[in-house]
């Protein structure tokens, strides 16, 4: 018969036991890969994911975090075609196209929202239309039909002319147009 202290050693000393025992043959049959396994660098797809964005990872515009090194994807042998997911271009979506080929999304870390450039010219104003060439400009007056921030193109009808004329937005009132 066992005593109540021997029980209490005992017991833990065997499950500790059993523990490292699983442990030591259960991890590398976990780790085993496949026979002749390839599998895709997942700093592959980084490096591609940093030259098709422009941006390394972690930057603004670049990929957010590095993709996760547990992955196994296949190996491609042919190149790996990236392009953005959606319209925001918050995520590239990475794709291998053999014929057992994956795809995955990668996440981006965009840039700050930009607020819209304000809009100088506004339908309905009366603006000074200006020709500018080599030497000249020539000024006369208009009406916008289209709304527009500086450096926008915008449509402009004047008295002289009967279609509208394209000019773009140099400052509040003005619409240049070069001379050819």
């Amino acid at each position: 018969m066992q005593t109540d202290r021997q029980n209490r050693i005992s017991r833990p000393f065997a499950a500790g036991l059993c523990l490292s025992f699983a442990a030591t043959f259960a991890a590398p049959a976990l780790a085993q890969e496949p026979a002749g396994a390839q599998f895709t660098d997942p700093a592959q797809i980084d490096t591609a994911v940093a030259q098709f964005t422009g941006a390394p990872i972690g930057t603004v515009g670049g990929a957010r975090t590095p993709t996760d090194r547990r992955l196994r994807l296949a190996s491609c042998s042919s190149p790996l075609l990236l392009d953005w997911h959606g319209r925001t271009r918050a995520t590239v979506k990475v794709q291998c196209a053999d014929p057992d080929g994956w795809r995955i999304f990668v996440a981006t870390r965009p840039a700050a929202k930009a607020t819209p450039p304000r809009q100088v010219v506004k339908r309905g104003d009366a603006v000074t239309v200006m020709v500018r060439g080599r030497g000249f400009s020539v000024q006369h007056s208009g009406e916008a039909t289209e709304s527009g921030a500086i450096g926008d193109w915008i449509e402009v009808r004047t008295a002289r002319r009967a279609d509208p004329i394209h000019g773009k937005i140099e400052r509040p009132g003005l619409v240049v147009i070069p001379a050819q």
